[in-house]
């Protein structure tokens, strides 16, 4: 499970270092594609197998899951860290996420996200109220 903030920077090359607590379970290979909100996820291949089958399963007639299949897949980019647990983060996907040097990266339970630190920061501003008033809807019950 991912969990937690950290706030790497982004190479001239590209090149984003895994926190060090995420590059065992993503040591195997990642994919990194477009998510929501204009971030990044970054998923252990395992994972992302999952989810493609989830997805083949969905019927071809179904218009949404054309849609999304097509976003998902086609921005995908598959990749091994290096020995320095680095990933190339490419061109397309750093445009997609408007991702400058200052980068946060967040554990998402089975994902990492990848933020540009502003829109992070806005993101996070703009959402807490509403996350602590939607606690009961997610979670019956609550806590």
């Amino acid at each position: 499970m991912f969990l937690g903030t950290h706030t790497p920077r982004l190479d001239e090359k590209g090149r984003l270092i895994l926190p060090a607590k995420f590059r065992d379970e993503l040591a195997g290979g990642v994919v990194i594609t477009k998510g929501q909100e204009r971030c990044l996820y970054v998923f252990p291949m395992p994972e992302f197998q999952r989810i493609a089958g989830q997805l083949r399963e969905a019927p071809v007639t179904n218009k949404a899951a054309r849609a999304y299949g097509r976003v998902f897949f086609a921005s995908a980019h598959d990749e091994v860290p290096d020995k320095q647990g680095r990933v190339t983060i490419p061109a397309h996907l750093r445009e997609y996420a408007s991702l400058g040097r200052d980068l946060v990266v967040i554990g998402a339970s089975t994902r990492v996200e990848i933020w540009d630190k502003q829109a992070w920061d806005d993101y996070l501003s703009a959402s807490e109220q509403e996350f602590a008033d939607i606690e009961e809807g997610v979670l019956p019950g609550g806590l």
